[in-house]
Formats: C-alpha cells, structure tokens, sequence
C-alpha cells in the first residue's frame, strides 16, 4: 500500500475511552464528571470511544447482518431502492456515489441512507424542507425495516444524551442544545467497503478525508479496522482500530461553528488494507434543521468575535452535501 494510504498506531490514550453511563445517574456530580472528561477530549482531536452507552449487542449485531445481507443483493434488487428515486436522500448510494475529499478520485465504498420517517403530508415535506422525507426499503429483506428502525430510535436518544453532555463540557446548563434536538434529525448510514486494491486509481480510499458536516456521529465499527484519524499533535494519521462494545464519537462542523473552534471537527478517513470486506454503520446526529446555529458567548474570549455568521441547520446542511455531491 502507498505510504501516502498509511497510518502509525499509538497507545489508546490518544483516543480516549469514555464511560459515560454516569450521564444516567441521578447524580449532577456523575453527570458533571462524564462531562469533565468529554471536555478534555473535545479540546483534543475531538475524536474518542465511549462505553457503557446502553445500546444492546445484540441490536448492533442485528444492524451489521442485514446490512451485509443487503449489500450481497445484485446490483438490480439494490438498484431498485436507489437514492436517486427519493427526493429525501434516502436508500442505497452505488460504489463510487461520493466524493469526500476534494481532488481525490470517489470514494470506494456503497452505503445505505435511513432516517427519521415524514410522509408525504407533513408540513415539512410540503415545504420541501431539505432532507425530510419517506425512507425505501428492500422488499426482500422483511427485517431489514424493523431493525433499522429500532436501530434510529435508541440511536436518537443516546445522541440526545451526548448532546446534554456537550452542554456540560462546556459548562453550559444540560438543557442548552433542547431546541436543536426536538424533532432532530439524523441518519442511520449502512457502508460496505470492498478491499482496497493493491494497484487501485492512485490516492483512491475508501471515504476520503473529511470532517463530518453535522452535530456528532456515532459510529459503530465491525471487525475490521480502517479509520483513520489526523492526530493534531502529531500532525500525522492514526489508527482508531475498533474497540469491542464502544462507539467512536466525533465531533461535527456545526459543533466546531458553535463554539467558535475551541472544540474540534477533526480530519478522518477509510483506508480498507484488510484484503477483507469492511463493514461500518455511522449515525449522524444533525438535528433540529429549523435550528440557528451561532457562537456560544461563553466560548468567546474577552474581545475575540465569532468566526461564523448564524446559520440554520437546514442551510448549513444543503451547502455541505452540494460540496460533495456534484
């Protein structure tokens, strides 16, 4: 593989894991310590583990089984859900849909899009509001759609209970992002990365580096390791190899803008040199898209101005996808 491709390991310092059961105690002081440490990791390449989340085994198990199901289908059965049909940007995006990393060949991966259900008539669909819509489902696969959904709504409330943390590590009431995350809205993202070839298109990677354009993603890795995370103290790739029953959180462009940069959306990318067939399962956390985003006063420094003029979640969002999607 290209040096160009590669990435040191280092000690799980680097990527710290968190336990942030203690954002369920009754207790302010657990809650205020989970949050102490989310600080110290957002400050640093805001990219860390977290355990004790409380999303079941056997859910996660039952999400990478039919994902992998449904990536095995002929390109016929998945064409027949293909993104391209929806006007929500759901369903199945073909190998090669995406370009994350600007001047890089596209990405060699397929995904799957699933989000929060609106119906035709909601008010937000006939406003044509970005991104809201009805989800596609694969008429052969029975249990695909009861998965994925069960799979959104414990997704939704952990989120919801990071987003209370965040508000914490900043010293924020727990309350602060309520607004941002009624009616939120995210993405289940089902991805198959096929092996990266050994004399592949040159700097051709599995998602190109980028930093993700929302609020926080919580990704749940298979067996297979290929995330790769720019470290800012060594101003140099690094692994963030999967850690059995953790999510790796990372931090989005709008919680970069909110708090003015002190807190990091930080470089990554997917480089698959297992030889094996990589599978992954991000959840983007975007919420409330009616939602002003603006510097936070208390990320400021005495006499420092924002960097950012507010923006809605909604404009923020559509400027992000057509950077990526041509």
């Amino acid at each position: 593989m290209s040096n160009v491709l590669e990435a040191a390991r280092v000690q799980s310092a680097s990527l710290p894991v968190i336990d942030i059961g203690g954002l369920s105690s009754d207790k302010l002081s657990d809650r205020e310590a989970v949050g102490a440490r989310l600080r110290a990791a957002c400050l640093h390449n805001g990219f860390f583990y977290i355990s004790h989340h409380g999303v079941s085994d056997q859910l996660v198990a039952d999400v990478f089984a039919e994902a992998a199901s449904f990536f095995e289908l002929p390109p016929e059965r998945k064409a027949e859900v293909d993104k391209s049909r929806s006007k929500a940007n759901r369903g199945y995006e073909p190998l090669q849909g995406q370009t994350l990393e600007p001047g890089a060949p596209p990405d060699l991966k397929e995904g799957y899009y699933i989000g929060p259900e609106h119906a035709a008539a909601d008010p937000r669909v006939l406003a044509g509001m970005f991104n809201h819509g009805a989800n596609q489902w694969p008429a052969s696969r029975p249990r695909f759609k009861p998965v994925m959904e069960a799979y959104l709504e414990v997704m939704l409330a952990l989120s919801e209970r990071m987003m209370s943390g965040i508000a914490l590590s900043l010293s924020l009431s727990e309350d602060y992002f309520t607004g941002y995350c009624t009616d939120a809205m995210a993405t289940v993202r089902l991805l198959h990365y096929p092996p990266q070839p050994a004399q592949g298109v040159p700097n051709q990677k599995g998602a190109g580096a980028h930093t993700d354009f929302g609020g926080l993603t919580l990704l749940r890795q298979g067996d297979i390791g290929g995330l790769q995370v720019w470290d800012q103290g060594t101003s140099g790739w690094i692994h963030a190899d999967p850690v059995p029953g953790t999510f790796v959180v990372n931090l989005g462009d709008m919680i970069a803008r909110w708090t003015n940069d002190r807190y990091r959306s930080t470089l990554h990318r997917v480089v698959n040199a297992s030889g094996q067939q990589r599978y992954s399962v991000p959840f983007f956390y975007t919420g409330n898209y009616a939602h002003k985003v603006e510097c936070i006063p208390t990320c400021l420094a005495p006499g420092e101005q924002p960097k950012y003029p507010p923006i809605t979640v909604e404009e923020h969002m559509r400027a992000m996808y057509r950077r990526t999607y041509k």
